[in-house]
């Protein structure tokens, strides 16, 4: 068994050395394996976050995750309790420890990442093969049909894209070994173990993963594979305590998680939903999954179906194929939102089980069904030539035909049982399985998907993380004295999570779960422009002065070209020679005190900067007995002419005849001495898929389609405009929506009065998930706010007692304090964190007790 054992490891990962060839070679020529997309822009960047998190001993929360945040809640899709990121953490940790390994930054974690996906293959196909052989009993075919699994081009498209999308493939095999222990033996120890792991490690993945295994079981009832297989309602029973079990154990990690996906806020999607889609061509030239032609020459030996083993594997692959081809089965797999194909993992295993078995069969084969199997496969490859008009020239096409004949010819060979014919069959196989894996690499992703670019200096150019960028940020932080709280608006280009590339204080973030509070304030409360319409991301303050200073922003930084117009009451305090940093006159201080408190059903109706002066008068409540009346400020409208730029505008709607048209909004009680305009409006395309840039005097902002999967449903928009003339809204020719047009005027009086109020006083350590204020309250105060948001997990003690956090000036935290000293410790813990921990130690002991007891019952 050790021998085995060792060869299937030795085997599993020199075969996945060999299917990275392709990009072993790229990273010998700097240039890595991860996308230049959400790659760079989320993975390797929350990996080098996090990795600092926890080698620091934050588990839990970061102010430098967006506007602040939970990790586990937030993160929790991503890397927070991955199990493969979690070994990796570890690997780093000790490399550093011996001197092998420099800072674990972005750049270091693209150089690992074909490394690491190295490994995770490898104990893929070595799990998949331990799954694989306790149902087909023959140690190379389960091999065989393991790295068939494993070098699916699903992994290599997940692993680059979205790295840790790949990780399910580690579960799902042991999932299946775990279910067929429960049917065989009625043991209930592996199932347990890998229902655990795939909800701690990834609540989305295991919502995938255990749909399948619901289909796997309801399948494996309907095909009984051995006579002493206990009654269905037996297996029913332990298939439900090891899956509440399970729960349990994950409890920890899975309920944060599931909480922060809860609390995000996203859209409904609200498009039809196709029932089938056929475009997809899975022999030649799909992107999600290529079925290997043994597949195909194995489905059609119909003698093969005596094999109840073989009957299983192949009836969940049709149905999974048939599923490939239904938008509405994408929905469903993605939790009934927008189409994804991201569950074609699971055909890849079944195909891999069906070769397996195939392999196994092959003895029993006559030469009448190889024939009829091999004119029907190249019917159907050729019939799939003829319908998508392939362009044969390119040499993935060529090589997938070439692959055919020669996988045909070894079938045969191995069918006719010429000596030794089933080694070539199995050489053929794992051949090229290889050679599509590194072509679909080269030419899918590298050259296609221009993975190519991903290179060691680009991520050190001013295009991701360059040295002038770094420098400036750096004298940031030395002017400020060390605050290690000071916000700066910075941004590269598109990319959200630069304040995490760059280990700074920023206002943007970009990941998949946000705080729902805090894209409300976006959205909706404040109606905050991001210069890009996008359901996961936020960034900036819309240049609006009053925010920044609410919120702690002391500096905006931007590049020298093109720059725009920077938020009132910024000065120039530094450059070099692409960008020019800027200072903000009026912040104001991180702890602030409040009489004042204003509710938000009052403020409802009111415009977003009488909000804005609400929050630097006082403070905002979601509900309060006593309040004061909202701050008055003048609509401008009345006192405005419009006039049309290239267009037509009656009764709401806007007609852009010219390239480029509008309307212009010319004040007549003249240009104000200083300060800026807010100008709202509403305003939606008419057209049924048209993406925009909308245009206000200097200002420029995306909007997405209608048909895009990313838009965020919002269409009340204020924008900041500086003081000028007249305020030109600039669109592409169309047709649109665009109503309820308001212009107000800010001078900043408001801002300055709260600017010239004296500090409160307060000593304040922020160590880990504990933020301590020592504060004596001598004016009587009687609110205390914090720019930090208000989300679940947050508990307060204010000398000694109890109290509840508030949700303040609509999605940060508030909370009540006391005349004199107040003594105020704040604690984050993840949502459920104290309750969840007790029940995943009990769960815990349970799973490991009733393991036991099945396996004693089993023997």
């Amino acid at each position: 068994m050790k021998k085995t054992v060792f060869l299937f490891a030795i085997s599993s990962f020199a075969i996945s050395v060999i299917a990275h060839s392709f990009f072993l070679i790229e990273w010998a020529n700097d240039r890595y394996m991860t996308g230049n997309g959400d790659g760079l822009a989320q993975m390797i960047v929350f990996k080098s976050f996090l990795y600092d998190q926890y080698k620091n001993g934050s588990f839990f929360y970061s102010y430098s995750f967006g506007l602040g945040g939970g990790i586990y809640s937030q993160l929790g899709y991503y890397f927070t309790t991955s199990f493969v990121y979690i070994a990796s953490f570890a690997a780093v940790f000790l490399m550093q420890i011996m001197h092998l390994a420099g800072d674990a930054d972005t750049l270091f974690w693209a150089q690992a990442a074909v490394f690491i996906s190295v490994v995770k293959l490898g104990l893929i196909i070595l799990i998949a093969s331990y799954a694989f052989h306790y149902m087909v009993k023959h140690k190379l075919a389960a091999f065989t049909g393991a790295v068939l699994y494993g070098t699916s081009v699903i992994y290599f498209r997940h692993t680059v894209f979205w790295e840790f999308f790949s990780d399910a493939m580690l579960w799902l095999p042991l999932l299946v070994a775990g279910a067929e222990k429960i049917i065989r033996e009625k043991r209930t120890g592996l199932f347990i173990t890998a229902c655990s792991l795939t909800l701690f490690s990834n609540f989305y993945f295991a919502y995938i993963n255990l749909i399948f295994i619901a289909i796997y079981v309801i399948f494996r009832w309907l095909i009984r594979l051995d006579e002493q297989e206990e009654t269905r309602w037996k297996q029913f029973r332990l298939f439900a305590v090891s899956c509440l079990i399970s729960f349990g154990i994950s409890a920890v990690s899975f309920v944060p998680a599931v909480y922060g996906f809860l609390n995000n806020l996203r859209p409904p999607y609200d498009q039809a939903v196709a029932l089938y889609d056929f475009t997809d061509n899975i022999l030649f030239s799909s992107r999600i999954i290529l079925l290997p032609s043994v597949f195909l020459l194995f489905l059609f030996v119909f003698s093969f179906y005596k094999n109840k083993t073989f009957r299983l594997f192949a009836g969940i692959s049709v149905l999974l194929v048939i599923l490939h081809y239904s938008p509405l089965a994408a929905s469903v797999f993605n939790g009934f939102s927008a189409p994804q194909n991201r569950f074609e993992y699971l055909l890849a295993f079944t195909i891999g089980g069906a070769i397996a078995i195939g392999i196994k069969e092959l003895k029993n084969i006559s030469r009448k069904e190889i024939l009829y199997s091999s004119l029907l496969v190249l019917f159907i490859y050729i019939a799939a030539i003829w319908h998508k008009d392939l362009d044969l020239s390119l040499v993935k096409n060529w090589s997938i035909l070439v692959l055919l004949f020669l996988t045909i010819a070894a079938f045969a060979a191995a069918g006719i049982k010429y000596k030794k014919a089933h080694l070539l069959l199995h050489g053929c196989l794992l051949a090229s399985a290889v050679l599509v894996a590194n072509t679909y690499q080269k030419y899918v992703l590298s050259e296609a998907s221009d993975i190519k670019s991903v290179t060691k200096s680009y991520l050190t150019s001013n295009e991701y993380n360059g040295e002038e960028q770094r420098e400036l940020l750096e004298n940031m932080k030395k002017d400020d004295g060390g605050d290690q709280y000071t916000r700066i608006d910075w941004m590269n280009g598109v990319r959200n999570n630069t304040p995490l590339i760059q280990h700074f204080n920023g206002f943007s973030a970009y990941s998949s779960i946000l705080n729902q509070h805090l894209l409300l304030f976006y959205w909706k409360d404040l109606q905050i422009d991001m210069e890009r319409e996008s359901v996961s991301r936020y960034a900036t303050m819309g240049d609006r002065a009053n925010l920044y200073s609410l919120l702690y922003g002391k500096y905006y930084m931007t590049e020298k070209e093109n720059a725009p117009d920077v938020p009132y009451g910024f000065e120039k305090t530094d450059e070099s020679e692409h960008y020019a940093v800027y200072k903000n006159k009026y912040t104001l201080p991180f702890i602030r005190t409040a009489k004042t408190v204003f509710t938000e059903k009052d403020l409802a109706e009111a415009p977003v900067l009488a909000k804005e002066h609400a929050m630097l008068e006082g403070i905002v409540l979601e509900n309060h007995q006593e309040k004061e009346q909202p701050p008055q400020i003048s609509n401008l409208i009345g006192q405005t002419k419009i006039k049309t730029k290239g267009a037509r505008y009656q009764n709401g709607v806007l007609e852009v005849t010219a390239e480029k048209g509008g309307i212009d909004l010319i004040p007549e009680s003249g240009l104000p001495n200083e300060g800026d305009y807010y100008v709202e409006f509403y305003l939606k395309s008419l057209a049924k898929d048209q993406f925009f840039n909308l245009q206000i005097n200097d200002y420029v902002t995306s909007r997405k389609s209608n048909q895009s999967i990313y838009k965020t449903g919002i269409y009340d928009l204020t924008i900041r405009v500086p003081k000028a003339e007249k305020i030109s809204i600039r669109l592409p020719k169309g047709k649109y929506k665009l109503d309820n047009l308001n212009l107000y005027q800010e001078d900043y009086q408001t801002l300055k009065k709260a600017a010239a109020k004296n500090a409160p006083k307060a000593d304040m350590s922020w160590e880990q998930n504990k933020l301590s204020i020592s504060y004596e309250n001598k004016s009587g105060d009687r609110y205390m706010v914090l720019p930090i948001p208000y989300e679940k997990g947050w508990e307060l003690m204010v000398n000694g007692k109890k109290q509840d956090v508030e949700k303040a000036n609509y999605s940060f935290i508030g909370f009540s304090i006391e005349k004199g000293d107040n003594d105020i410790q704040l604690v984050y813990y993840p949502p459920y964190f104290k309750a969840t921990l007790a029940i995943t130690i009990i769960s815990l002991a349970a799973g490991i007790w009733y393991s036991r007891r099945r396996k004693k019952l089993g023997s």
